[in-house]
């Protein structure tokens, strides 16, 4: 129904108000010049269709019904059709309208007021006046109040579209710098493997053999985080970070900073821990420091427990807070949006929102495999 309104709804109304306007001006008593009246209100109708292009042209068609009205139709200004179409002609005047349109439309609004009440051969009072100004004059400023409003939406809309795309080009350029390091990391193992395994090729069989290892090794996971890199090749030209990136071998360090800073964690950990791909153990790292960020922030006065699960096919990480933070984990957004970007680069899943218990949770599946 929405999509029908949205692409054909000026359309229905304009069909809605030239049945309805016919039918009245057809069975009225007090309309006597029947044939004028029913093509006065199919063209008024039919003015309803550009209503958003032209929003002038209604207001100029409802003007010229009113003065028919008073000279030539006696009583087609009268139908009630026609004053609720009339209030959205004027309505659509002060939403689409801009420029010397909207001007325009003022003037025309202000040339319909004395023709609607003023009356030939009738006494002209002040109410009768003032009830136009209200009746012609509060359509127009509804219009434009809303499109006022809808202006600032679309411009909060922009900015935080703007705001998120900014967030997930930070993210992804720190995660390509990270998967950087690490097949840079390969590499290096391979080529000093390499050299080594050539200078003890007849000397120390077994060493060679150990160096071939440890080679296809090393070449296997710079393979994949190669593949994973070049998914998501960023046109950035940032300075790599020098620093080792870290890994879940870290994450005492962090609960223990996280507590000092406000915040008791608990680690717990589930099923036997095995090697870690590179990119996978930073990944990880990372989603529960952001995770642990974010409560810090929002949960108020908390604790959180944050737990790993070792799987054959995947890990998990569960990141839980009993505070009184918002549902949505407050703030701009942020936080979320990075572990959903690094939960992606790894085909995994990504869980976070209220816990059934109170506080916030955050449920990141890594798989460790590839994909």
């Amino acid at each position: 129904m929405r999509a029908l309104l949205r692409s054909h709804g000026d359309a229905l109304l304009a069909a809605l108000v030239a049945v309805v306007y016919v039918a009245e001006v057809s069975f009225e008593a007090d309309v006597h010049r029947r044939e004028p009246a029913a093509l006065a209100a199919l063209a008024f109708a039919a003015s309803l269709l550009v209503r958003r292009r032209y929003p002038v042209l209604p207001l100029l068609a409802g003007l010229a019904v009113i003065e028919l009205d008073n000279t030539l139709v006696k009583g087609l200004a009268e139908a009630g059709i026609f004053l609720v179409a009339f209030i959205v002609a004027l309505y659509s005047a002060g939403r689409w309208a801009r420029g010397w349109t909207f001007a325009a439309a003022c003037a025309v609004v202000l040339a319909a007021i004395p023709l609607a009440a003023i009356e030939p051969g009738q006494p002209v009072g002040f109410g009768d006046v003032a009830f136009f100004v209200v009746f012609f004059g509060a359509p127009i400023v509804a219009g434009r109040v809303f499109r006022r409003r809808a202006e600032r939406e679309r411009v909060l809309v922009d900015a935080h579209e703007s705001r998120t795309a900014e967030a997930i080009a930070d993210e992804r350029a720190r995660i390509a710098r990270e998967l950087h390091d690490v097949v840079a990391h390969a590499i290096s193992v391979i080529v000093l493997q390499a050299r080594g395994g050539r200078r003890m090729l007849h000397e120390a069989p077994d060493e060679t053999r150990s160096a071939l290892d440890a080679i296809e090794h090393a070449g296997e996971q710079a393979l994949t985080e190669m593949r994973r890199l070049l998914g998501m090749l960023r046109a950035a030209d940032e300075r790599a970070a020098l620093d080792p990136q870290p890994g879940l071998d870290r994450l005492g360090e962090l609960a223990g900073q996280v507590a000092s800073a406000g915040l008791p964690v608990e680690l717990r950990i589930e099923g036997e821990p095995v090697e870690l791909p590179p990119g996978v153990d930073v990944s990880a790292y990372r989603i529960v420091q952001e995770a642990l960020t974010n409560a810090l922030k929002h949960a108020g006065p908390a604790r959180a427990t944050v737990t790993l699960r070792y799987g054959d096919e995947a890990l998990e990480l569960e990141v839980v807070d009993d505070g009184a933070g918002n549902a949505n984990g407050g703030g701009s957004g942020h936080g979320l949006v990075g572990i959903r970007e690094r939960v992606g680069v790894y085909g995994g899943e990504l869980e976070a929102g209220a816990h059934p218990d109170g506080g916030f949770r955050v449920r990141a599946l890594l798989p460790l495999t590839q994909r």
